[in-house]
C-alpha cells in the first residue's frame, strides 16, 4: 500500500505536515485575506491535524465556501469541488466507466479476445478506462494533498450521505468492478451545508463541526478592509451596518459577504464616500435579487429607515473604536509604572 501524505496526523512524518502550527495557519490565511475568528482558526488546524473532516451550517452567503478555498490557498493547494443538488449521482460524485474507450479498446484488441478474454476483461475494469469524479481525484493528488469541497450537502439525500461515509472514515472508496481505491494522499475535506435539511448523525460523527452565521457590523468591516479597495474606512463601517440592516430586515434573499463586497467595488467606481436615501433607484439592482425584496426596498420610508440604521451603526462602530483606543492610550501609562 503507497504511504498517504497527510495533512498533519499526529502518526505522520513531521514533514508532511501541511501547518505546522496555528500561528502559521493564521499567518497563511491573512495572506490569503481571509479573516477568521480563533475558534475557527484553531478547528481548522486540529481538522488538518487529526484528518478530520469539517462540517460547516450556517445561512447562504456567511463565507462557509470562501473557507475552503482559504484554505487551499494558504496551503499551495488546488481545490476539487462537489457541488450537490438533489438527484446527484455516483457518476458525477465517484466516476464512471467510459464506455466508448473500452469498445474502442476491444476493437484494438479483436485478435486476442479469444486468447487472453480474462486478461483484456480484467484490463477494461482499471482505472485506465475510467472517468474520475471529485471524490476519486481527491484521493489520487501525488504530491501535495488537495481541499476536497462537497458543498450543499444538505440538498443530497440520505442514501448520497452514506456514500460518503466509506471515505470520510477509511480515506478510500469501493466501485463495483474496479474494486477498492485507497487514498494516495488525504484530503483536507470541507462540507458545507445551508441547512435545508438536517444532516444525519454517521455523517456528523464523522466531522469536527463549525456553525456560521453572517458577521457582526465590526467583523464585515474588517472583511471590507481586508478584501475590499475602498479607502474610506467611514463607508466601509455604513456598508458593514447596510449588510447587518439588511439581514435583520426579513428579506427573501438577505445580502451575502460576496455581494457586499460587490457594492463596495461599484461605489468605488462611481466614487461614492456616503450611501445616501437618494441612491435608492441605482441600488436597488445590486440588493434586492426577488421581485419581492425589489418592491420593499421601493418603499421610501423602508430605504431611508435602512440608510439611516446603516449610519447609526457605522457611528457606533467608530465611537467604540474611538473609545478602545482611548481606554488602550490610558492603560499605557499604567503599564509603564507597573513596570518601573
Amino acid at each position: 500500500m503507497r504511504k498517504n501524505h497527510s495533512w498533519g496526523s499526529v502518526h505522520a512524518e513531521r514533514t508532511n505536515e501541511v501547518f505546522s502550527s496555528v500561528n502559521e495557519l493564521a499567518y497563511k490565511l491573512r495572506a490569503a485575506r481571509y479573516v477568521v475568528d480563533p475558534v475557527t482558526l484553531s478547528l481548522v488546524f486540529l481538522a488538518a491535524q487529526m484528518r478530520k473532516p469539517l462540517l460547516i451550517e450556517g445561512p447562504p452567503g456567511c463565507g462557509k465556501t470562501e473557507l475552503a478555498y482559504a484554505v487551499a490557498e494558504a496551503a499551495g493547494a488546488t481545490v476539487e469541488r462537489l457541488q450537490c443538488y438533489a438527484g446527484i449521482s455516483e457518476d458525477k460524485a465517484i466516476g464512471r466507466f467510459d464506455e466508448a474507450l473500452q469498445k474502442l479498446f476491444l476493437e484494438t484488441q479483436s485478435e486476442n479476445l479469444v486468447k487472453d478474454w480474462s486478461g483484456i476483461r480484467q484490463r477494461l475494469h482499471t482505472l485506465d478506462f475510467f472517468v474520475e469524479g471529485p471524490l476519486l481525484r481527491s484521493l489520487h493528488h501525488q504530491e501535495h494533498p488537495c481541499v476536497l469541497l462537497i458543498d450543499e450537502i444538505d440538498k443530497v439525500d440520505q442514501g448520497f450521505e452514506a456514500l460518503l461515509l466509506e471515505m470520510l472514515s477509511a480515506w478510500q472508496i469501493t466501485v463495483p468492478k474496479l474494486g477498492t481505491i485507497t487514498a494516495t494522499t488525504v484530503p483536507f475535506v470541507v462540507l458545507s451545508s445551508n441547512e435545508e435539511r438536517r444532516l444525519g448523525d454517521p455523517l456528523r460523527r464523522r466531522c469536527f463541526y463549525l456553525r456560521f452565521d453572517y458577521p457582526t457590523v465590526e467583523r464585515e468591516t474588517e472583511i471590507l478592509t481586508t478584501r475590499s479597495r475602498t479607502e474610506s474606512p467611514r463607508l466601509r463601517g455604513q456598508l458593514a451596518g447596510l449588510a447587518h440592516a439588511l439581514r435583520g430586515w426579513n428579506m427573501e434573499k438577505p445580502p451575502s459577504i460576496a455581494e457586499m463586497l460587490d457594492l463596495a467595488q461599484a461605489l468605488e467606481i462611481l466614487g461614492t464616500d456616503e450611501i445616501s436615501h437618494d441612491q435608492r433607484d441605482l441600488l436597488l439592482p445590486l440588493l434586492a435579487k426577488t421581485d419581492a425584496d425589489r418592491k420593499r426596498l421601493m418603499l421610501r420610508a423602508g430605504f431611508e429607515g435602512l440608510v439611516a440604521d446603516s449610519k447609526r451603526y457605522r457611528d457606533e462602530l467608530v465611537a467604540s473604536d474611538r473609545l478602545g483606543k482611548i481606554m488602550a492610550d490610558r492603560e499605557k501609562p499604567m503599564q509603564a509604572e507597573a513596570v518601573a
